[in-house]
């Protein structure tokens, strides 16, 4: 969080290289017997912007939807009365209420501020979603035809298959699909990629190891997987997946490479 003023300069000047770019590359590009102000009306009819009459307001308009998305997590900590005087009073060369090294300053104790925050925070979700996943886990064990193994892992076989079942060595091709225990969107899954994953079977997370090395190629398993042979108490930093998180997943092993 501490940084989220530079980034948003920086996409700022980025955006308008890109924007620089192009016109340098149409200027490259255009006929040279085309007239410049038949080349001007057609940039200015192209870039016709409600309420953004010049180009002057679009830039401007940029730069600010850039810095608010930059400080959008943040935002319940920022005024933006103030952001907007320190912006003005820099730029109209004016004396400012503080100095760079007041400035400092107030950036590291207020970065130190944000970072217990966020391990308050986490360490909160922890808590939650390991409560509410040995809750559920609990509750789903007693569901017709899911077993649970030694480890916490909950599997229940949708369809069987046939053959040799995978080793941890091995490199296995599936479909599947990851959600959390809320039900919502999928936060991971081959079939909206429309294309089978493989991967080595050690180099997943320590439940789909186990879980995928239970199935023969042609079965289709559901896996409830505890946190901790998840992600475990870092979840995916910001990602869908919270810290202990419990996922499901639905996984279909089509084939299993030896090599």
């Amino acid at each position: 969080m501490l940084h989220a003023r530079k980034p948003a300069l920086t996409a700022a000047i980025l955006s308008l290289s890109i924007a620089l770019g192009a016109c340098q590359a149409a200027d490259k590009n255009a006929d040279k017997t085309t007239p410049a102000t038949d080349t001007a009306s057609t940039a200015a009819a192209s870039t016709a912007i409600a309420g953004l009459k010049t180009e002057r307001e679009q830039v401007s308009y940029m730069i600010g939807m850039d810095v608010a998305k930059s400080i959008e997590p943040i935002k319940g900590e920022v005024d933006v009365d103030v952001l907007a005087k320190a912006i003005k009073s820099r730029l109209a060369g004016e004396k400012m209420l503080m100095t760079d090294e007041q400035a400092q300053s107030v950036a590291q104790a207020f970065g130190q501020k944000m970072q217990a925050k966020q391990l308050a925070d986490r360490q909160s979700s922890a808590e939650t979603n390991n409560k509410n996943g040995a809750a559920f886990l609990a509750e789903n064990a007693k569901q017709p035809g899911v077993k649970t193994t030694a480890s916490g892992l909950q599997y229940k076989v949708i369809k069987p298959g046939s053959g040799a079942k995978p080793t941890a060595s091995d490199t296995v091709k599936v479909n599947y699909e990851g959600i959390t225990l809320d039900g919502k969107t999928p936060f991971d899954s081959s079939y909206q990629r429309g294309q089978p994953a493989e991967f080595k079977l050690d180099s997943v997370i320590a439940g789909w190891t186990e879980g995928v090395q239970l199935m023969s190629p042609g079965s289709e398993y559901t896996f409830w997987i505890p946190g901790k042979l998840a992600y475990g108490e870092k979840g995916t930093p910001g990602g869908p997946i919270g810290p202990n998180a419990t996922l499901k997943f639905k996984v279909e092993l089509i084939s299993i490479n030896t090599k």
